[in-house]
């Protein structure tokens, strides 16, 4: 009798979540049995506050930043609602002038959602700043934005990596802009943590998101970093946890599992990227070769600026991890629903509303048309990615777009 054995999965998918590491798993099953809400006087309540305070310490040290400035949340998108609803409320709040938020036209969702209920719900006049055709934010466009009217602007909003096409962006420069000013500047680091190095201090960004499940954590827990002189309006009341930003009874275990997660993810972060940025070239190069008129989106993998200018150094403009590649003729959907039959998980940049397949917004500001926006797949590499991973895409590739051309004809 024959035991059938099913088809290992050939995960490329970890921009949009990775696997807890082990280390993180053990430090927080280690603490799910332990009872004890870190709010109470008691010793079981002080043994859950010590959880959290070590664990808070931790990240700050290898975050560049305080332990007081960091504010435990649900993950990413809380955070960045907490960031943007609550900088932009307390600084109108002091000058009921400041009413401009400005961020870029290829924000995460969780930025852009935030920012419009802001203009439909609170007064805010959200603006959205250009990039270049590789994703690049036009730091010329935000200068002459910010010195239209500096003193009517509340918030800069600029990711530090986006999480389609992968190009780093400018914040030492959006930093220099916004400071000459006196305008916070918040960056949603969650796709950057790991990757690449960020320090919050040397940074000099007011406030800074990140995430657990992104970096090997748990899912359910993130943070938002916030410089202490910076007002931040709280969303949610109750017990007044977290400076009275973020009311509601924290989680030890998940707290601790992030807090582990952060650590190695940060300390491996150079070898990380070399591994995973050696995969992540071949898987490029050798897709090209297979589906010739395919093309890359985002920076490109030898680092040139978007203009094409030399840089300094060999600085990468691109997470090491990323690659965004488009095929002509075909629908990202049906790529994806084609890889996956073979065991092989991406995924589309495009929103499906009603079932109805959308462009992705972030290729629509990078220039491309409405079908170029769609016929793309993000293939994206993390801490568990082998090169077996790679060799089973290369294999698959020409015959998955093959035949999702001929679905078109």
């Amino acid at each position: 009798m024959s035991i059938a054995t099913s088809t290992p999965t050939v995960y490329l998918d970890h921009a949009a979540t990775t696997p807890m590491r082990p280390e993180a798993v053990e430090v927080m099953t280690r603490h799910l049995l332990e009872v004890g809400n870190p709010s109470s006087l008691h010793a079981s309540g002080r043994k859950a506050r010590r959880i959290v305070e070590e664990s808070r310490e931790t990240i700050a040290r290898v975050m560049g930043c305080r332990p007081g400035e960091i504010v435990f949340t649900s993950g990413g998108t809380e955070a960045d609602n907490l960031a943007l609803k609550g900088i932009y409320w307390a600084r109108r709040a002091a000058d009921p002038g400041r009413t401009r938020l400005l961020t870029t036209a290829v924000e995460h969702h969780a930025v852009l959602d935030p920012l419009h209920w802001l203009a439909e719900r609170e007064g805010a006049e959200v603006e959205l700043l250009p990039v270049d055709a590789r994703g690049r934010l036009d730091v010329g466009a935000l200068r002459a934005c910010v010195e239209r009217d500096p003193g009517s602007v509340a918030l800069v909003s600029v990711m530090w990596a986006n999480n389609e096409v992968g190009t780093l962006q400018p914040l030492d420069e959006v930093v220099a802009i916004a400071s000459e000013h006196g305008i916070p500047v918040h960056t949603d680091a969650v796709q950057a943590v790991g990757s690449v190095p960020v320090d919050f201090a040397a940074s000099g960004v007011d406030a800074l998101t990140l995430t657990g499940h992104k970096v090997g954590g748990p899912y359910g827990v993130g943070a938002l970093i916030v410089r202490r002189e910076v007002a931040v309006t709280a969303l949610v009341h109750g017990g007044g946890q977290e400076r009275d930003i973020r009311s509601g009874t924290i989680d030890p275990p998940a707290i601790a599992g992030f807090a582990a997660a952060v650590e190695l993810a940060v300390k491996n972060q150079p070898h990380h990227a070399a591994r995973v940025g050696a995969l992540r070239d071949d898987l490029v190069h050798r897709v090209l070769e297979a589906v010739p008129d395919a093309h890359l989106h985002g920076a490109a993998l030898d680092g040139p600026a978007p203009d094409g200018a030399p840089l300094d150094g060999g600085a990468v403009h691109r997470l090491p991890g990323n690659a965004h590649l488009g095929f002509p003729g075909c629908e990202g959907d049906s790529l994806l629903m084609l890889l996956d039959a073979r065991g092989i998980e991406c995924s589309t940049g495009s929103a499906c509303s009603a079932g109805v397949p959308q462009p992705s917004h972030v290729l629509l500001a990078m220039g491309c048309d409405e079908e170029s926006a769609r016929h793309s797949l993000r293939f994206t590499l993390g801490h568990t990615s082998t090169q077996a991973d790679v060799d089973a895409l290369v294999e698959a590739i020409t015959p998955v777009v093959e035949r999702a051309r001929a679905a078109r004809r």
